[in-house]
């Protein structure tokens, strides 16, 4: 690699992660009456980011690919910044800021492909703490596969219905692996809500599977157009890959938190545990559920103090509700959570759901 190149990368990758890093936070940390302190809290890395990857020269024409992607991800995680600095300056709103944060999955796919080049990027896609794990970061060095990394079936931006997947680098197809499940949010897609999970399945040993809904949003009402297209995904995904059939855990955000509920308590579902997350629950839910199904049934559930969309109370009812029925439940409350994704949880999931 030649000199030029080397030192472009070495002044502008770490203000990239540095950048990317940022906007973990401020996604973990928004809500809307604390906008202006997490902004604060956060600082300006995206103005370092701005000036060094304005100041790469020319590549040669061989490392034209490379360039691609770092372009990408450093316009992706700028475009991310500049949408929250409008509103930061007064010129947007709540869907403006959602709007804004659509980028930051898109850097991350750009630069996810340079996780075998590069170790610092390596370890920016593990949980913190598995960032030095010297054997971990090694075994994810090997030779990639084509079954093995982050594959999209008929998951394109703006399409429905598709579902992206991810299966660690060190995947043996004789070693059984836990699956997780990963349904979004209202309006969301699983291409986006795939990084919301990726550190902790790369870091401690899981096939992710981030299916989109059929619609604009999951079947919460009326005819259930997604729960057999579910069922059509995880049988082509265990058709590929070899998954532990007692730890097949159904989790998801908002109204996939809800949809977790209306296809998990059904009789028929496959998956051995639920961890809905910002969630609603209709009280007929545990009323219409399968006592048999609901008979200590491991379920995590996961709400914030702060959440403004669904209000805290909701969950409380909904432990209580679901216990009542012979449900094996587990409660958190998150002080300091609004209503956005905790990462901080999946790794404590993955080891309830290892637990059986």
């Amino acid at each position: 690699m030649s000199e030029a190149v080397i030192d472009d990368i070495v002044a502008v990758l770490p203000r990239l992660l540095n950048a990317l890093e940022a906007l973990g936070f401020f996604q973990r940390h928004f809500h809307p009456p604390a906008f202006a302190s997490v902004m604060n809290a956060i600082g300006t890395p995206d103005a370092a980011l701005q000036t060094s990857h304005a100041a790469i020269g020319e590549w040669p024409e061989q490392f034209a690919g490379l360039r691609e992607r770092l372009d990408l991800a450093c316009n992706e995680t700028l475009a991310a910044f500049a949408g929250i600095r409008e509103v930061e300056r007064g010129n947007g709103d709540l869907v403006a800021v959602f709007r804004a944060l659509r980028h930051v999955p898109r850097a991350l796919e750009a630069l996810y492909p340079l996780a075998g080049q590069f170790p610092p990027v390596s370890s920016f896609f593990l949980n913190a703490a598995n960032r030095e794990n010297e054997d971990l970061l090694s075994r994810l060095q090997v030779s990639t596969s084509e079954h093995t990394g982050i594959l999209h079936n008929h998951n394109e931006p703006g399409s429905r219905g598709g579902f992206s997947v991810y299966v660690p680098e060190y995947y043996r197809h004789d070693r059984a692996m836990p699956l997780v499940m990963a349904l979004h949010g209202g309006s969301g897609n699983g291409r986006g809500f795939l990084w919301s999970w990726l550190r902790d399945a790369r870091s401690l040993g899981a096939i992710l599977v981030a299916p989109t809904a059929t619609g604009p949003t999951w079947a919460l009402m009326g005819d259930d157009a997604d729960t057999p297209n579910l069922m059509r995904i995880l049988e082509t995904v265990r058709s590929r890959w070899t998954v532990d059939a007692s730890r097949m855990l159904l989790t998801g955000m908002s109204d996939g938190g809800t949809f977790c509920y209306v296809s998990g308590l059904d009789g028929a579902s496959p998956f051995t545990h639920l961890a809905p997350v910002s969630a609603t629950f209709h009280p007929l839910m545990a009323e219409m559920a399968d006592i048999t199904r609901l008979r200590q049934l491991p379920i995590f559930i996961t709400h914030g103090k702060l959440d403004w969309m669904f209000p805290v109370q909701t969950a409380r009812q909904t432990q209580a509700a679901l216990a009542a029925a012979g449900a094996n439940i587990t409660y958190r409350e998150i002080d300091d959570l609004s209503h956005t994704y905790p990462r901080e949880i999946n790794a404590e999931l993955l080891q309830w759901l290892n637990a059986g």
